[in-house]
């Protein structure tokens, strides 16, 4: 079999991994692509392996020598079971590259080259893979909406993004922020204050225990934001009813419309799509977004996602592998290196 090609999608639930190979008609584990993308032209996915490991973050930011770790035996393995005989394409989309991804450019490259013979790699935010898993190559922007919240886009000759600044900072609109709203309106009609929520509150209670210990609750935890976002289903489900809850939630489609806008292109007719998590609180939250769309992005086209950032990175891999990639590259969001032989 000929040459193939590995892609990875690594967040905070762990690693997803494909391997595939060009020419060949697709197999197990294909993404909603199909065909690794549109157009794919009989190439695609043959077999995929998952960890529930994430990689490690740590001084130096993500850490390399943990990515390869789990990255090495289930590429083997695969390549063993398709009948891919060598890798000449990697494709890692990686939760926090354009801030914490310094040591992954610096060592990834060679350990990739010196282990599986790889010479392109290509290292993609996440926030771009998800990009182009729903929208493949197309002018446009995608909201990636789950516990935090980025948004990025393209004119295809530069990328933007915007928000990404995480719970404290950022993300407005996420499922974080939506929790954390609702936990406020929880605490004051817990305190008898304007803006309260009864139904939130009574929520609150349920979920966490007395309104008095939720700070207990939530403060000590390092994984706040998704302590937070737990919250957002109950946000949701009072929404109807509750005319603090339907509020929050329009909040927020405001604040995701507003990313969008900010990284949409200006001319033309771009697509806009949302992905993540953030989209299962259907119509409490979809339909005042798609009102917020409307008005902010009139010339754009509100589409709904086609794929994953795993297909999104099956996608960027395909296109290196036959020499047909479009999007711009970009040092942190988008960076592609050809690793000399020997």
């Amino acid at each position: 079999m000929s040459t193939g090609f590995l892609a990875v999608d690594s967040g905070g639930s762990g690693l997803r991994v494909v391997v595939g190979a060009v020419g060949h008609g697709v197999g197990p584990g294909g993404g909603r692509h199909g065909d690794g993308g549109r157009g794919g032209g009989g190439h695609g996915p043959l077999g995929r392996r998952v960890s529930r490991e994430p990689v490690r973050t740590g001084e130096r930011g993500i850490d390399p020598g943990h990515l390869m770790g789990q990255l090495l035996p289930m590429a083997r393995a695969l390549c063993a079971e398709t009948g891919v005989t060598g890798l000449g394409t990697v494709v890692v989309g990686a939760a926090g590259l354009a801030t914490l991804g310094d040591a992954l450019r610096a060592e990834l490259p060679g350990a990739l080259a010196r282990e599986l013979g790889v010479r392109t790699v290509a290292l993609v935010a996440d926030a771009v893979t998800a990009y182009v898993g729903a929208l493949g190559p197309r002018a446009g922007a995608v909201v990636a909406a789950g516990t935090g919240l980025i948004a990025v886009g393209t004119d295809l000759s530069h990328w933007r993004r915007a928000d990404g600044w995480g719970h404290l900072l950022g993300d407005c609109g996420s499922g974080a922020w939506i929790g954390r709203a609702g936990l406020e309106a929880a605490l004051r009609a817990h305190d008898g204050r304007e803006g309260g929520s009864a139904p939130l509150l009574a929520r609150a209670e349920e979920r966490f225990g007395p309104a008095a210990g939720l700070p207990g609750q939530v403060y000590p935890r390092s994984d706040r934001p998704a302590v937070l976002a737990s919250f957002a289903p109950e946000v949701a489900a009072c929404a109807a009813a509750d005319p603090v809850a339907a509020e929050i939630l329009r909040t927020a489609a405001r604040h995701l419309a507003d990313s969008a806008a900010a990284v949409c292109p200006a001319g033309g007719e771009p697509l806009v799509a949302v992905t993540g998590g953030l989209t299962r609180l259907g119509g409490p939250l979809l339909v005042p977004l798609g009102d917020e769309l409307a008005k902010r992005l009139p010339q754009a086209r509100w589409t709904a996602a086609e794929g994953d950032p795993l297909d999104g990175s099956v996608r960027v891999a395909t296109d290196l592998a036959t020499g047909s990639l479009t999007l711009p590259s970009d040092d942190r969001l988008l960076w592609v290196t050809t690793v000399p032989e020997g």
